[in-house]
């Protein structure tokens, strides 16, 4: 069953509204996303346009938001400006942003994305220069609870047999050389989708709720290995080069970068196919075919090859390109 989400207004809104001078705004829905999150676009002929966040306790916490907002907006980075809170109710009055993100612009304007992706680097490699945010690390445990996604929900979703504790083994060996890479602030979601082109020229961020302090290739990774939007291998390889001419990272790092890559799209490839599974929204699974192109690539680094055998052996190439029957996963 297709999952369609409530978009009626929260309980308690007029109230929330009226309480902080917003009496009488027009309330209309805008696209959520993968998360028990809901967005309203708030419009009053006083006070101009905002956006509403619905972030229902116990489902989500606006916390996180709010203080990596802060800690963005803090350091000269364009993050949301906050206008009201209700923690109780989990709702928060944020700067609209509009509607122009990086991925549609670069759609209609396909000869300006080098440009627009130099920019979004621009943000990564001044965020590594910034003191980190006050975070827990993105440590061995969270890479591996991550990539456990996969083992956890498409490994049963596609009837497939393996060993948890092989699994386990090899990616745990695999991930120990960024152990020691919890230095700078990771948005985590930072992609085309999450990268706002404002009217003053300065990129947006948005959906940053879920940073952590872990590896500086990490928010690369996901801006140049985009679950959403394709992202050609020269250009990848393009803006690689440009983050290396600016930062001069260490021997590793590109390393680093496919390893990461491999990690955050195993990760992606298990929460697609939650998102299926559990939430009915079937829509992700039409991304599976980009995902396993981009984890492919990041397989054929060197360094990855116990990696690459476990998936030869256990997800071979006829098995990831096959789009798993929804009767497999609802029935």
């Amino acid at each position: 069953m297709t999952h369609v989400p409530n978009m009626a207004p929260p309980a308690g809104l007029d109230e929330f509204l009226k309480l902080h001078g917003w009496e009488g705004a027009v309330v209309a829905p805008v696209a959520g996303d993968a998360s028990f999150r809901r967005y309203f676009r708030v419009e009053s002929a006083a006070r101009g346009k905002a956006i509403l966040m619905d972030a229902p306790p116990p489902h989500e916490d606006p916390r996180p938001f709010l203080h990596i907002a802060q800690y963005l907006n803090g350091h000269q980075f364009r993050a949301p400006e906050i206008f009201a809170t209700d923690l109780t109710r989990g709702l928060l009055l944020i700067e609209d942003f509009g509607d122009r993100r990086m991925r549609e612009y670069l759609d209609e304007h396909p000869e300006d994305e080098a440009a627009v992706y130099r920019t979004a680097i621009d943000a990564i490699l001044r965020l590594a220069q910034t003191p980190a945010v006050q975070a827990q690390a993105y440590d061995m445990t969270t890479y591996m609870r991550e990539v456990q996604l996969l083992s956890e929900w498409y490994m049963p979703a596609m009837g497939l047999s393996f060993d948890v504790q092989e699994f386990d083994q090899i990616w745990t060996e695999a991930l120990a050389p960024l152990a020691e890479y919890q230095k700078v602030t990771v948005l985590r979601d930072y992609h085309a989708e999450n990268i706002m082109l404002l009217d003053d020229g300065q990129q947006g961020i948005i959906d940053f709720q879920d940073a952590l302090v872990g590896h500086p290739a990490y928010d690369l990774v996901s801006l140049l290995q985009d679950a959403r939007r394709d992202v050609s291998p020269t250009l990848e390889a393009e803006m690689l080069a440009y983050y290396h001419a600016a930062a001069k990272p260490g021997v590793d790092f590109d390393a680093h970068y496919a390893l990461l890559g491999a990690q955050r799209n195993t990760k992606i490839i298990g929460i697609f196919t939650r998102l299926w599974k559990r939430d009915g929204k079937e829509r992700y699974l039409s991304f599976l075919p980009r995902m396993w192109g981009l984890l492919e690539r990041d397989l054929a680094h060197p360094d990855l090859a116990p990696v690459k055998h476990w998936f030869d052996t256990f997800i071979p190439l006829d098995v990831r390109h096959k789009m798993p029957a929804v009767s497999n996963i609802n029935g």
